[in-house]
């Protein structure tokens, strides 16, 4: 199926271009969402005389996707989750997820414009590519919690699997340290029921 290109598409063509594409990615993606037009004669048309106009919006629209890349790009937005002690996510952050943090934080962002770089289901801290326009692209970086405390302590540079070992190490010094006293405790009594025997002794030998 050819089309005409409203606007760039990645991978695909510039604006203007008269594409191959099968009908059902134009069907149920280009189309619907303004980004090409079926490349009929009349569309042809209609385009080369609406070229200025469209090639205006398009920059506009490009200059102030770019005015809030500079502002978004290398941003980190906290998402907490449950997950298990191993750090596994019950489920998994999604574009929305992703795209409800960074606009709770001010950034006017769609969901839509979230491309994961890759899927995620734990803990940790996670690149993410945000598509502001077709020409503009920046990254942000989640970072997938349990809680405040922990997203704070991975924004640091701790993995949770580091965290893991740290409060699996402070539980064994605190056992550590209630075994410890006991036994103190223990030779205490020991100590104060050997005093009398002594003092018992003493009597007799008197």
């Amino acid at each position: 199926m050819q089309v005409i290109l409203l606007e760039r598409v990645a991978k695909l063509g510039q604006m203007g271009d008269v594409v191959d594409v099968k009908p059902g990615y134009a069907r149920n993606f280009l189309l619907p969402q303004g980004k090409a037009k079926t490349a009929s004669e009349a569309n042809i048309a209609a385009f080369e005389s609406q070229k200025a106009q469209l090639e205006a919006r398009n920059l506009e629209t490009k200059k102030e996707a770019e005015a809030l890349g500079e502002k978004l790009d290398g941003q980190q937005f906290i998402v907490i989750r449950s997950a298990s002690d191993a750090g596994a996510l019950y489920g998994s952050v999604t574009p929305r997820d992703a795209a409800e943090a960074a606009t709770a934080d001010g950034f006017s962002v769609d969901k839509k414009q979230v491309a994961l770089i890759a899927p995620i289901k734990e803990l940790g801290l996670h690149a993410v590519a945000v598509k502001l326009h077709p020409e503009v692209e920046v990254q942000i970086q989640l970072n997938v919690a349990r809680s405040q405390e922990e997203a704070e302590l991975q924004a640091s540079g701790k993995s949770i699997q580091e965290l893991a070992a740290e409060e699996e190490a402070a539980a064994e010094f605190e056992i550590s340290e209630l075994f410890d006293d006991i036994g103190s405790a223990a030779s205490d009594d020991d100590e104060g029921e050997a005093a009398p025997a002594a003092a018992g002794e003493e009597d007799t030998n008197a």
